[in-house]
């Protein structure tokens, strides 16, 4: 599978405290563990179904 150059940033900005357990590791397979970090995670179907999942703790600034 050949890399496409498309990051996008994803920062977290909710806590994973009384969350279900699938979403904890999901922001940990992101590379999230507190609250203000920013990632910049490939642009690929599986990221995008990883940040649709946790949607709600985190914020995707664009494409770099």
């Amino acid at each position: 599978m050949a890399k496409s150059g498309k990051t996008l940033k994803v920062e977290q900005i909710g806590s994973p405290i009384r969350r279900a357990s699938e979403q904890r590791k999901t922001l940990i397979g992101l590379g999230l563990n507190k609250i203000g970090r920013v990632k910049d995670v490939p642009d690929t179907p599986a990221t995008r179904g990883m940040l649709a999942a946790v949607g709600h703790l985190v914020r995707v600034h664009g494409d770099k």
